[in-house]
């Protein structure tokens, strides 16, 4: 039965080949800097310490910057991927990772990790959240609706997979070589698709060839905002879409907020390095690799999107109450290994939004949801930066070094409320004569 549903779910997957492939190298690329960042941020500005509270407010500033933008950014995104093509958008967000590290490869000075930060919070604007969105819409354009979920599962799968590559590419290599490596796959990612991925969406005709220039920037600027009203009036008309926004809000506060403090929170509690670091990635990678790709496709259709996600959910919940309480170094191994069942969070709201909604507005709902939860991670660093320096310094009120985690924990357990309220299977009626666009693939 596991091999059958299995061998099912790479039939499903074979038209995404060219899409996939190349994702995998820019996760690896990604996912091989995450452990080593820690070190060399906290080496550079702040040298000879272990607790770094500049890079904590830093990357929270980032990561509210970032949050801002995203929330105009990921649904223009989103639209102009249901207009102009998913392919030609994919090429530009999977390209602006190379800048910000290539920095970091030439010299790792405080003055280049200011660069550095800048150029990734431009990446992040572009990059973060959109590539899935994208890789969605593509796979919604070939794959039948039925067959969806656990497309997608085999998506967050592969995407595990290529993180605990990465991890272990960073646990093993010198340090000197991970960001020439990182660099070298960056850059095969958008040349790869560049020549060989297929585009799924037929461009519409312009119309408007003779208008004057100042002309065409107020219909593009109109049409942007008609585009995303449109956008604003599907999700909330449709009680499936507006409830897993709320959910996906209320679960981005929390997680977000612990992935912005969590490295820099072990490395000044634990005194943890990149090796230990890479560890707890892999061992989520690993877990989450069979979760996504052999348990979800199975539970799936015997007990719905609903229900794996609130069980994603309440294991989010015990990841982050265990690091928040963290009272020896084994306890974070611990609960990384929660990863292997919150990572279903991702796939099985993805399912839920792409059944409420028509396949000719994908691009439109994940990148307007994904607005959503973009809000939730430009708010959660203004409450997660100075709550978690605060109680690891001496000034705490009272020895919880993880409170912020903590705090961060009761954001998910009310993602949890709505989640429990959801009713995955309603779906909202769409005019097609709003309809902008046409897939091109579908599958035989």
């Amino acid at each position: 039965m596991v091999l059958k549903e299995c061998v099912r779910g790479l039939k499903e997957l074979r038209p995404l080949t060219h899409l996939l492939l190349p994702l995998c190298f820019h996760w690896i690329a990604e996912a091989m800097t995450v452990s080593v960042l820690v070190d060399v941020v906290t080496s550079a500005l702040c040298p000879g310490q272990t607790t770094c509270t500049e890079a904590i407010y830093i990357s929270g500033l980032q990561q509210t910057v970032v949050g801002i933008f995203k929330m105009v950014v990921l649904p223009l995104l989103g639209q102009l991927a249901d207009e102009y093509g998913r392919k030609p958008l994919l090429l530009i967000t999977v390209s602006t990772s190379i800048f910000p590290f290539a920095v970091l490869a030439w010299n790792q000075s405080r003055e280049s990790v200011y660069v550095y930060y800048v150029l990734r919070t431009i990446s992040f604007i572009i990059s973060q959240g959109s590539i899935f969105c994208i890789a969605v819409a593509y796979a919604a354009d070939i794959i039948e609706e039925g067959n969806r979920a656990a497309a997608f599962s085999w998506i967050t799968g592969f995407f595990s997979a290529s993180h605990v590559l990465g991890n272990l590419l960073a646990r093993f290599l010198p340090e000197k070589y991970i960001f020439v490596v990182s660099i070298v796959l960056l850059i095969f990612g958008p040349l790869y698709m560049h020549f060989l991925l297929a585009e799924t969406v037929e461009r519409v005709p312009k119309r408007d060839r003779d208008s004057t220039f100042f002309t065409k920037i107020t219909n593009v600027a109109h049409k942007r905002y008609e585009s995303m009203r449109d956008a604003a009036a599907i999700v909330f008309k449709s009680p499936t879409l507006g409830g897993i926004s709320f959910v996906l809000f209320f679960y981005e506060l929390g997680m977000s907020g612990i992935s912005s403090v969590l490295l820099f929170y072990l490395k000044a509690v634990f005194g943890f390095n990149k090796n230990q670091y890479s560890e707890i990635l892999s061992m989520v990678g690993i877990g989450a690799i069979f979760s996504q790709i052999l348990v979800l496709p199975l539970l799936n259709p015997l007990v719905g999107e609903g229900w794996i996600l609130s069980l994603a959910l309440l294991a989010s919940i015990a990841y982050g109450l265990l690091y928040g309480l963290a009272w020896a170094s084994w306890v974070p191994y611990l609960s990384a290994s929660f990863g292997a069942i919150y990572i279903l969070v991702k796939p099985a709201t993805y399912a839920v939004i792409s059944k409420g909604s028509s396949s000719m507005n994908q691009g439109k709902t994940q990148g307007f949801v994904a607005g959503v939860k973009s809000i939730a991670s430009l708010l959660s660093p203004l409450a997660m930066s100075p709550l978690t320096s605060w109680f690891l310094s001496s000034a705490a009120p009272f020895d919880c070094k993880g409170f912020s985690i903590i705090v961060a924990s009761v954001s998910m357990m009310i993602a949890l409320c709505f989640a429990c309220l959801l009713k995955p299977d309603e779906k909202l009626s769409h005019d097609p004569e709003d309809e902008i666009e046409a897939p091109l693939l579908r599958e035989s």
